[in-house]
């Protein structure tokens, strides 16, 4: 975890956000199957294990600066001049305040539509000028109001778990504007503690009278020594080639890759196995996933040791049962399978790889817009025909259907990657509204096992 935190400082990112919640009863890690002794810790064993790795980063000069997110973005200090708004939040999928924050901007509109609350006024549910003055918002309109409103009920919320909440600063922050520092020089203040301004505020400071320049209210001031900034880059781009792989777009992808492959972590042994085997799909993303198994004798077949049909969905034979009768048994002609390619340093084998897994969703599109009988394209006619048996089949993809699952993934697949909003492609739409749903379920009651604990806590501290 240190390690890698030095080398998101290295790339110039400036912090890093924590939040230490354990999985939910039923759910598992994202490396499958755990050892049994390996119990699944608490909130607040969590935490303490997360802070003192940081605390340890600390002394190793790797992290700068720790606090969480409620007094990071929620609490002003006699000196910080940045506005206490929702736009500065960090925002992540998956993470508790964007879910509730949606939920109670919805309210809030609700409430605005209501027409009883219209009749009775709105003076309960506006902020007047002088309060929105005070958190440091110079837009006064009715947009500020809704958005302080929504950091109120926010701080509420959070403000009993903020420990939860870990802001992990690589670089020092303004103490003023609270801008994470990463060009020219901060100022720094000997006689206080950490307090650090950019140029910016360095120069906006010298143009004040004496007596409100570091530190305010008092009669003393402070000189602010100047120190440069170096060694950070000036952007975060990646310079290492994009491994694109449908095994790791999710994290349930990534869990059934493993358990369909019984790729383990309950002992050493197994853990070194997975972990290779996870490379290995990382850096073959075109290659087979799953044993493929031959139609005759239902052994599995190596790769490169088997024979496919071109016009058959799905046929494949080993090469014992090609070689007894040299695929006379078969009414189609048979092709031997190509070899995986193994070299996956190769810069031009990834990059083949790639267009072949984009070419394969440009033939879905092509199929399904194609009318013609004897279409030229290449395997157009074999992807029709896994469409025709998709919807003649009465066994389908849930009933153990291999053609109906291959033809599922693939629209999956497309679906996961499809940015248009009138997408015609089967299922398209549908499937993308399932994974919506699936995320917002699963945020949710995730959500529910947080707030559920934290009311049992604050039961546990009442009865104490």
């Amino acid at each position: 975890q240190i390690g890698y935190l030095e080398y998101c400082k290295q790339r110039g990112f400036t912090s890093c956000y924590i939040w230490a919640c354990p999985p939910l009863k039923g759910e598992d890690y994202i490396l499958y199957c755990h050892p049994e002794i390996q119990k699944t810790p608490k909130s607040d064993k969590l935490r303490e294990w997360y802070l003192s790795m940081l605390r340890k980063a600390v002394k190793e000069r790797i992290v700068v600066e720790l606090t969480n997110l409620y007094d990071h973005f929620f609490i002003t200090t006699k000196e910080c001049k940045a506005k206490v708004t929702a736009a500065r939040l960090p925002y992540f999928d998956g993470d508790y305040w964007p879910g509730a924050a949606e939920d109670m901007i919805n309210q809030l509109f609700l409430e605005e539509d209501d027409r009883k609350l219209q009749k009775k006024g709105k003076l309960k549910k506006t902020i007047t000028k002088r309060a929105l003055r005070a958190a440091g918002q110079t837009d006064l309109s009715g947009n500020a109001s809704k958005d302080a409103i929504l950091m109120q009920k926010l701080g509420e919320t959070i403000y009993p778990m903020k420990e939860d909440f870990i802001m992990v600063h690589l670089q020092h922050s303004c103490s003023h504007c609270s801008t994470l520092m990463v060009a020219g020089k901060r100022w720094v203040c000997h006689q206080c503690k950490s307090f650090y301004i950019c140029d910016s505020c360095y120069d906006s400071e010298q143009r004040l009278e004496a007596k409100e320049r570091h530190p305010s209210n008092s009669r003393d001031l402070h000189v602010l020594h100047p120190v440069d900034i170096v060694g950070v880059p000036e952007d975060t781009k990646d310079r290492d080639d994009v491994l694109e792989c449908e095994f790791f777009d999710t994290r349930q992808a990534f869990l059934s890759l493993c358990q369909g492959n019984h790729y383990q972590y309950d002992t050493l042994r197994r853990a070194k196995h997975s972990s290779m085997m996870v490379l290995y799909h990382l850096h073959n993303p075109t290659a087979p996933a799953f044993v493929t198994t031959c139609n005759i004798c239902n052994n599995d077949i190596e790769a490169g040791q088997g024979w496919r049909c071109e016009e058959c969905p799905d046929f494949d034979v080993c090469a014992g049962c090609y070689n007894k009768d040299g695929g006379a048994n078969h009414r189609h002609k048979l092709t031997n399978h190509p070899c995986v390619d193994r070299n996956a340093q190769n810069k031009e084998a990834r990059q083949m790889r790639i267009q072949q897994a984009r070419r394969m969703l440009d033939l879905l599109v092509h199929a399904h817009k194609c009318r013609t009988a004897g279409c030229q394209y290449p395997d157009c006619r074999r992807l029709k025909g896994l469409f025709g048996h998709a919807t003649r089949c009465q066994k389908r993809a849930a009933g153990g259907c291999s053609l109906c699952q291959r033809t599922w993934s693939l629209l999956q697949l497309h679906a996961r990657t499809c940015k248009e909003s009138k997408c015609t492609i089967p299922r398209c739409r549908d499937l993308k509204a399932h994974l919506r749903w699936t995320q917002q379920q699963s945020e949710s009651r995730r959500r529910a096992a947080v707030n559920e604990m934290m009311r049992q806590r604050a039961a546990e501290v009442a009865r104490s």
